[in-house]
């Protein structure tokens, strides 16, 4: 190990609630590694996890982690992210701070930074938005098992009884956190996240700010800063990891014991050579053309190239090769200042580390090698701005300017197999739209691709042929050029992954990566055993049919299976007609009694669904100010058998589920509306949706 400086401190780790170093006196079998400024090559901080007790950290997820988290429903889970998020963004400049001894400059590491800190925003929203204000999902309709109503069936979704250990890579040291521990959070689930080591200490330092928050519950976030050793031994079936970063090491961890035969739960985002392919239409001159030039440039230069959604492959029509590299170099040579990101006026940054340089080096040689030109730029040691405002040679520095390579065949096999995990791009030609659909195909499965088109036609046949090969597809126009968040930035709302090469995972996506973090299980029983279970009413289950109206209750005395029963109302002919004249809503079946009598769903004149509806409401409505303050819209209506002149309607309302909001006081009310005539035929059944005050 290189000699460094005696005040150089070992990145901690934080388990069991508590921060944790390795003793400098103790065991030598594991050296510390060293880890260095991206720009400098100054040795910033050792990483060891010598001595760290792993067993103990997973242990006290499952326990303390989990009890804690296992208080709080979806919604206050939800709410803590969001709290969590304010307090970061008001702390993020501490972070940008360390970010910028990575290589990052202010543009990278709002990437990453309040990248991550809007994933928390997001899921603090989303999570209220979307998700029950309790520790139950239901996931889908019930499924009658008997005739009579007594037997039903239905899934949920519980948390997962372990711990979701989270190995994130190095390049996105905080976003690549906190998009893994939002959706893990909000499932319930407590997390230990093993950051890369390159990069790990601006983890650590995030990890320190939520600690020093003092928002989460005791033991639903863990770090480990270093090697994370024997951790897969300690798990087994009922625990969750996320991986991100290398194929080849993805493939050694999913080959442990645990997650071979064990049945722990794996998922990974690795290696992916992305396309952006440029449409026939989308020629010099065109907004298509200056946004795929301007797409590209970006992915090759923010955080030095090293995104794991970043363009390795711009697929163009063969006679506008020549045209892009020129159109891209020019927009390099006028926009790009490579250098320290500490310094004024620099856009671009070092690369993680000296290793990750030679890395890249190395695979641009291999590409080369195989038959690449160089069509821009150099392996040679660039001149970089210096973190005095000088130019000059960064000797330790980790720097290497933006590489454009074309390819006399595109049919090469390293074209399609080689990633150069920085400022490098290929830009290989296609003949015909086919064409561009097989060489994106041929990544082997990636995370995204841009569709760069104004033509509909191109964009359908393209998206479709490449879909099933990526997670992602960006369509990119004139219309959403200005507005588009971009190739390479995942946003949290929609999944972020993708099959093959890729890894053949889903992070993000919203909901769908908190069920991820779930278990979905069947469920079996009666209406009333199911009701007590999920906490929403089912039909069959016990009604309360008191001397209370339910809409005089407020949500302290409301119950779930609360309910009134109104008495019959006779649909005459006069009403339709009067409902038809006022409404201007005369469609036959309400009007004309010989075209009515002809289809063959009505026996004649038929009320209007929405009289029925207006009826109903009329029926059921306690009128007098009380604890409902209002109707704020109906879900899963259907209309099943028509009313005649001369039937009578009734409505029975049960309250159905109960939704307190934590931070107004009033809460949600969905009622079940059950609409039926005078034989007890289901005419109608809906959804009815109030806001209800917590107390009178």
């Amino acid at each position: 190990m290189t000699s460094t400086a005696v005040d150089v401190q070992f990145v901690p780790s934080y388990v069991r609630d508590s921060w944790w170093t390795p003793d400098p006196s103790g065991s030598k079998d594991a050296e510390p590694a060293e880890v260095r400024d991206a720009s400098t090559g100054e040795t910033l901080a050792l990483v060891s996890t010598a001595g760290l007790d792993l067993a103990a950290a997973v242990e006290h997820a499952r326990t303390v982690g989990r009890a804690g988290l296992q208080q709080l429903t979806f919604h206050q889970r939800a709410l803590k992210l969001k709290e969590l998020a304010a307090y970061l963004n008001a702390h993020r400049d501490e972070l940008y701070e360390i970010s910028a001894r990575s290589g990052a400059t202010r543009a990278d590491s709002l990437v990453d930074i309040d990248g991550g800190i809007g994933v928390l925003f997001t899921f603090g929203s989303k999570g209220r938005r979307e998700l029950p204000n309790s520790t139950v999902l239901v996931d889908g309709p019930t499924e009658p098992l008997s005739r009579d109503g007594s037997f039903i069936g239905e899934h949920i979704y519980t948390s997962l009884p372990g711990v979701a250990v989270q190995i994130n890579a190095f390049n996105f040291p905080v976003w690549g956190m906190l998009e893994k521990l939002a959706p893990a959070f909000i499932a319930g689930l407590p997390s230990i996240v093993k950051p890369a080591t390159p990069t790990g200490y601006l983890a650590a330092a995030a990890v320190r700010l939520i600690v020093d928050s003092r928002i989460l519950p005791a033991g639903s976030v863990q770090l480990i800063s270093g090697s994370a050793r024997d951790l897969l031994d300690h798990l087994d079936y009922r625990d969750y990891v996320s991986f991100t970063g290398s194929a080849s090491t993805a493939e050694r961890l999913k080959a442990h014991p645990n997650v071979a035969e064990g049945g722990v739960r794996f998922t990974c985002e690795t290696d992916s050579l992305n396309a952006a392919i440029l449409g026939p239409d989308a020629v010099p001159g065109t907004p298509e053309f200056e946004a795929f030039v301007k797409s590209l440039v970006t992915e090759i230069t923010v955080k030095a190239g090293q995104k794991c959604t970043s363009i390795r492959r711009a697929i163009v029509p063969a006679a506008l090769v020549d045209d892009v590299v020129a159109a891209a170099g020019k927009r390099i040579d006028e926009r790009v200042v490579l250098g320290d990101p500490r310094a004024d006026g620099v856009t671009m940054g070092a690369l993680a580390s000296v290793e990750q340089l030679e890395g890249v080096r190395s695979s641009v040689q291999a590409l080369l090698d195989a038959g690449a030109n160089l069509a821009y730029g150099s392996l040679q040691d660039p001149e970089v701005v210096l973190a005095d405002g000088m130019r000059g040679a960064a000797a330790d520095g980790a720097f290497l300017a933006p590489i454009l390579l074309t390819w006399d065949d595109a049919e090469a096999d390293a074209l399609h197999s080689v990633e150069a995990f920085g400022p490098v791009a290929s830009v290989i030609g296609y003949n015909e739209v086919d064409d561009a659909v097989r060489l994106a195909a041929r990544g082997g499965g990636s995370l995204v691709a841009t569709v760069c088109t104004n033509d509909p036609d191109t964009a359908r046949k393209v998206t479709l042929g490449i879909a099933g090969h990526h997670g992602r597809v960006l369509i990119l126009n004139r219309e959403d050029a200005r507005t588009s968040t971009g190739h390479g930035s995942p946003v949290p709302h929609l999944v972020h992954g993708g099959p093959g090469r890729a890894g053949g995972g889903e992070e993000l996506g919203g909901i769908r990566s908190v069920l991820h973090h779930m278990q979905r299980t069947a469920v079996q029983g009666s209406p009333n055993m199911l009701t007590a279970l999920t906490g929403v009413w089912h039909t069959g289950a016990d009604r309360n049919f008191d001397a209370t109206h339910p809409f005089r209750k407020d949500l302290a005395a409301l119950k779930i299976g609360d309910a009134v029963r109104s008495e019959l109302r006779e649909v005459t002919l006069a009403d339709i007609e009067a409902f038809a004249n006022t409404t201007g809503d005369t469609f036959y079946a309400h009007t004309n009694a010989e075209a009515a009598e002809a289809n063959p769903f009505f026996p004649g004149i038929v009320a209007h669904g929405y009289l029925l509806l207006s009826w109903a409401a009329g029926l059921f409505v306690d009128p007098a100010p009380g604890p409902v303050l209002a109707n704020y819209g109906l879900e899963n209506l259907r209309f099943i058998t028509p009313v005649a002149a001369g039937d009578s309607i009734r409505v029975t309302l049960t309250a159905k589920k109960i939704t307190p909001r934590e931070t107004d006081e009033y809460g949600e009310v969905a009622w079940d509306a059950l609409l039926t005539n005078q034989n007890d035929d289901v005419v109608a059944t809906y959804d009815v949706l109030t806001l209800v005050v917590k107390r009178s």
